[in-house]
């Protein structure tokens, strides 16, 4: 009887033991996905102009004619999310980070927001942090030749954009609006012309309920 109920109890531990270990698998869904290894395009894939992209310092570097670097890193699309990266613009540079979109050939992305990049691009008033042609950001939040830290959290049609902390978008997309609108999809970052340089680093991104 004494050896049956310490056969009990072990089989009990090993329960509990894989359980918390199921539980412990679990909870990573909100982890942070390191986006780049810094050291390739692992996981990106570019749609036209693909010398327009480097890497340099573990950065990717845009330059050049148009052209997208699009997440493929994960086969799920991205829906309530927060999106975190360290960007960098060269003086007079243009870029932007597209959220909810979808991979295409070639042309801007038609499908989901532009986060604009531009702390002193002169032909466009628009500038860092704002939602493009949606919310307009006309005081450029950050400065060039130094990284500054790019959040955008998407949570259900509420979206928040934070530069160095401090929030500079909060939005709330009215219902049954269209392009540019709100649904699922992955990232995009730009390379707007060859007169822009923009670094992007450190990417990553946590999946919320």
């Amino acid at each position: 009887m004494h050896r049956n109920r310490l056969l009990v109890a072990a089989l009990l531990g090993l329960v509990l033991h894989v359980g918390a270990l199921s539980l412990s698998a679990d909870d990573k869904d909100g982890e942070w996905i390191q986006m780049s290894d810094g050291k390739s395009f692992d996981g990106w894939k570019i749609n036209e102009n693909e010398k327009s992209w480097s890497i340099e310092e573990g950065a990717f570097v845009a330059k050049g004619p148009r052209s997208h670097l699009f997440y493929v890193g994960d086969g799920k699309p991205f829906k309530n999310f927060h999106f975190q990266a360290e960007v960098k613009t060269k003086a007079n540079s243009n870029g932007g980070i597209f959220f909810h979109t979808k991979f295409q050939e070639e042309g801007w992305p038609k499908l989901g927001y532009e986060a604009q990049v531009n702390n002193t691009y002169k032909p466009d008033p628009q500038k860092t942090g704002g939602l493009y042609n949606t919310v307009r950001v006309l005081e450029a939040p950050a400065k060039d030749d130094v990284y500054f830290k790019y959040e955008i959290i998407v949570e259900g049609l509420h979206v928040v954009v934070k530069i160095d902390d401090k929030t500079v978008v909060d939005y709330t997309q009215p219902e049954g609006k269209e392009q540019p609108a709100l649904s699922e999809g992955t990232f995009a970052l730009q390379a707007h012309d060859p007169g822009s340089t923009v670094y992007y680093k450190n990417l990553k991104v946590k999946r919320l309920p």
